[in-house]
């Protein structure tokens, strides 16, 4: 508590000032956290002073607020971007860091907690190090091992990136340790609807299930429709809902060892797939939104959405999905433009064979008003940026998820995987299901 207090001082980010008689004053409190280790050994306690902000209420006590938050992505995309160029990430934890920039001419404070960084050289690791340090009070963590609930393995002949330690503490929590492995999350012939004759289950403990597991897609995208096809279901979650999800923790249980693998000296070309399930929902004929996203070898970002509106048509559904993958791959090839690489045409890939004409033609889009027009107008804009091809059902024979022998919880070995699995028809064409099968290098 002192160590925050007295951030504050050194930092200059507050004052005392005294009490208006007018306004009304807004509490603080003491957040205390254990901050633990990939084992789940406690290296610090931290203490953090926070306002109470539930006491405010918008558009009375503030009109806006801005605040930024990293992506997971951005993440993964860092580590991909560093096993490709064969450098060490190393990891540093601030006590208490307020960054000062300027917003629209106003000065904002940013909070700064743990920091990830690597460079070329180690000379570079070290004047940056020295660097933070004489600005704010830091302690050197070594590599990169655990971030944010992922577990990161570097070696010279790649990254692994896993969530091990998360799924052995959530098949606790939800008492599955003693069920049985099964070797799907869903099975083909599943189509989840409202089930209003079955029983409700509980809600909180539903929720938690769908909360946890979707913290898990960072490192488990073989897992990402599954998941997303239970969560529509939290307001009323039934019999049957329930027994979808908990068949993904069974699959989770027999494939806890399942972790990326993101080889080094890879190629940095990006790529994006996009497909759509075409009124697959039940309950309200919506349709459903795949799309993943490589850089070379790695998947760097994935995603599944039920689309805002009831598509009419196949083409039309096929359509929405790409202008989502387009506005994604932009966002990624502007933050892979601050790393240095420029991607001057992105190939983005789908199997629909009038939604790629409509989208090159722009004669034809007299015959498609009635398709959003903020999805139309982006696309449109975008669409200079992208290479289109057709290719009928791609597989992803690239994205792998590595059985790696023994467990990221026992650091060991730097030799390659003696199995990898590759993610088949990752996107939902006519099954359900993220198939995932093994095959020799």
């Amino acid at each position: 508590m002192q160590e925050e207090m007295h951030q504050f001082e050194r930092n200059k980010v507050c004052h005392l000032v005294p009490r208006p008689a007018d306004l009304t004053i807004i509490g603080t409190r003491w957040v205390f956290r254990n901050k633990l280790d990939e084992f789940g050994y406690t290296t610090r306690n931290k203490a953090r002073l926070v306002v109470q902000g539930y006491n405010q209420e918008e558009w009375i006590d503030y009109d806006e607020i801005f605040a930024p938050v990293a992506r997971m992505e951005a993440t993964i995309i860092l580590i991909a971007f560093a096993s490709h160029m064969e450098f060490t990430l190393f990891q540093m934890d601030v006590k208490s860091a307020f960054l000062v920039w300027a917003k629209a001419g106003s000065p904002s404070l940013v909070y700064v907690d743990d920091i990830i960084f690597g460079a070329t050289t180690d000379s570079l690791c070290e004047e940056f190090a020295k660097l933070m340090g004489s600005e704010f009070e830091i302690s050197m963590m070594g590599e990169l091992t655990f971030f944010l609930g992922l577990q990161v393995k570097q070696s010279l002949k790649g990254t692994l990136i896993g969530q091990q330690k998360y799924i052995k503490e959530l098949l606790k929590r939800f008492d599955m340790e003693a069920s049985k492995v099964i070797d799907t999350p869903i099975a083909t012939a599943t189509r989840l609807d409202m089930d209003e004759p079955s029983s409700p289950v509980n809600q909180t403990m539903y929720r938690g299930i769908i909360g946890s597991l979707l913290y898990l897609t960072a490192s488990r995208p073989d897992i990402i429709f599954s998941i997303g096809l239970c969560a529509r279901f939290q307001s009323n979650p039934k019999e049957s809902h329930l027994n979808a999800a908990k068949r993904i923790l069974r699959h989770l249980k027999g494939t806890h060892d399942l972790v990326l693998y993101y080889p080094s000296g890879d190629n940095l070309d990006l790529i994006g797939y996009t497909d759509a399930d075409y009124a697959g929902y039940l309950v309200d004929r919506k349709s459903t939104s795949g799309m993943a996203h490589f850089l070379g070898s790695c998947l760097i970002s994935r995603g599944m959405r039920k689309q805002n509106s009831v598509a009419l048509s196949t083409t039309e559904a096929e359509y929405v999905a790409a202008a989502s993958c387009c506005a994604q791959l932009l966002w990624i090839k502007q933050l892979l433009e601050d790393f240095g690489v420029l991607s001057n045409c992105v190939p983005l890939l789908n199997d629909n064979t009038s939604a790629l004409n409509m989208a090159k033609n722009p004669v034809q889009h007299k015959r498609t008003k009635h398709i959003d027009v903020d999805t139309h107008d982006d696309y449109r804009a975008n669409r200079q940026l992208m290479q289109y091809a057709l290719v009928k059902r791609a597989k992803l024979t690239d994205a792998r998820l590595v059985r790696e022998p023994g467990s990221l919880d026992n650091s060991g070995t730097d030799r390659e995987p003696d199995s990898l699995y590759s993610l088949v028809d990752p996107y939902i064409l006519s099954g359900y299901v993220y198939h995932c099968r093994p095959y020799v290098r």
